[in-house]
């Protein structure tokens, strides 16, 4: 958790993703440049979507094309970059909101199914696999909320928070990718192919975040009830 200096806009933040120092240092730049030239949170918030939706298309046409599990994972990161840097432009800028809040949230549940959907139609798996992918990464997400929701803390706990889930899908894009270049096309491992053990692996770490999410939000919510009786 950080705390912030209330904006101009009267909006103090108190919760924000928990982001590595080398990767934010790589916004600064671009939040200047945002700055100075009026570009609006909001609108790097919709370029995630594009990402989202580009890569997205990567994994549904890499069927036909394979190379394309090289680029998808790419559009993921580049939709992780897009959701740092609008938070940081909004803080910068002193526009920061509670309808921030909202276009921070929304465009990261609609990235999340243009992403795992398309990875259910790319070939190399199942359908179901992508879609239960798509549906833990969208509850993972509402879970977290919960906390803030009910006045206690916004929670980003647990192994496969967002970032992870897309580095995870990275991992089997590539060795999807390679497999296919140089071990005769054979992707299948005890029945199910790489892009499959891919989601079952995203959703084992979906269903452990859920679990530690909301543990930490019922513990915070038992604290609280505590001191609100010590107090009385």
């Amino acid at each position: 958790m950080s705390v912030t200096p209330t904006t101009p806009t009267g909006y103090q933040p108190a919760y924000r993703r928990p982001i590595a120092d080398p990767f934010r240092k790589t916004a600064h730049r671009a939040v200047q440049f945002c700055v100075r030239h009026h570009i609006h949170p909001d609108a790097i918030s919709y370029c995630s979507i594009v990402a989202a939706g580009l890569a997205g298309v990567c994994f549904w046409q890499s069927q036909h094309h394979a190379w394309l599990l090289l680029i998808g994972p790419a559009f993921c990161y580049l939709r992780l970059w897009c959701n740092m840097l609008d938070g940081m432009v909004a803080l910068a800028a002193g526009k920061a909101s509670w309808r921030g809040e909202i276009l921070n949230d929304l465009p990261d549940r609609i990235s999340d199914t243009l992403i795992f959907a398309a990875v259910a139609h790319s070939g190399f798996n199942a359908a179901v696999s992508g879609y239960w992918a798509a549906l833990f990464a969208l509850l993972t997400a509402y879970v977290g909320l919960f906390g803030q929701a009910v006045g206690v803390q916004r929670e980003f706990s647990g192994i496969m928070s967002k970032p992870w889930r897309m580095v995870t899908l990275h991992l089997g894009a590539w060795i999807t990718w390679a497999l296919l270049e140089w071990n005769n096309g054979g992707i299948r491992f005890a029945g199910l192919t790489v892009l499959d053990w891919t989601c079952v692996v995203i959703l084992a770490g979906c269903l452990q975040t859920i679990i530690v999410r909301l543990k930490r939000i019922m513990r915070a919510l038992a604290a609280r009830g505590s001191n609100r009786s010590g107090t009385a």
